[in-house]
């Protein structure tokens, strides 16, 4: 079957995401950049989970741009990730009002371990129904920072308890790590 529905229904579903994670950013009270201090830790786990999201739209429009047609087992993996992506707006908000608290920083952690698996098995349904040499395949290969980014969710998890600045930070690498563009679908696309 065709992919453009699939691309259609989770093109318009990030865009809710993202719609809901800045419809929970308020307003402070008052005039004076003093406000905003209270807001800050909130208005960066938004552009964090924004960064998150562009991140998996981006990576997403590359992994379907690479394939020809879907099947079944995609169409769930896929809302698989999505389910798990649809999460990020209420761990966003709770981690942005309690970022120095060990629950709320390892529920992001989860929700991000979660998604990063989710996206995995979905590369791995995309490769399994275009082949093993298919571009698709050939471009994500090894898949080293992908597995890597979910070593290092699944790491912050448990250090989020000690130390959720620590957690936090690693949330953070990773974002970096990612937000750097990759090319090896492109790359393999235009060859």
């Amino acid at each position: 079957m065709g992919k453009g529905r699939l691309e259609a229904f989770s093109d318009g579903v990030l865009a809710i995401i993202i719609t809901i994670m800045v419809l929970q950013l308020t307003v402070p009270h008052g005039t004076s950049f003093t406000a905003l201090a209270p807001v800050v830790p909130i208005l960066l786990s938004y552009v964090l989970s924004f960064v998150f999201i562009g991140t998996y739209w981006n990576n997403h429009h590359h992994m379907l741009h690479a394939v020809h047609t879907v099947n079944g087992p995609i169409l769930w993996a896929n809302l698989h990730l999505l389910f798990w992506l649809s999460l990020i707006p209420f761990a966003t908000a709770w981690m942005g009002q309690n970022y120095s608290a060990a629950r709320p920083v390892a529920l992001y952690g989860v929700v991000l371990l979660m998604a990063g698996i989710a996206y995995y098995i979905l590369a791995r349904a995309l490769i399994a129904h275009e082949g093993k040499d298919s571009p698709l395949a050939v471009a994500i290969g090894k898949d080293f920072k992908g597995k890597a980014s979910v070593l290092l969710y699944a790491a912050a998890i448990p250090i989020s308890f000690m130390k959720p600045w620590v957690a936090i930070a690693i949330y953070i690498t990773v974002a970096v790590v990612w937000f750097i563009p990759d090319r090896r679908i492109e790359k393999i696309i235009a060859e």
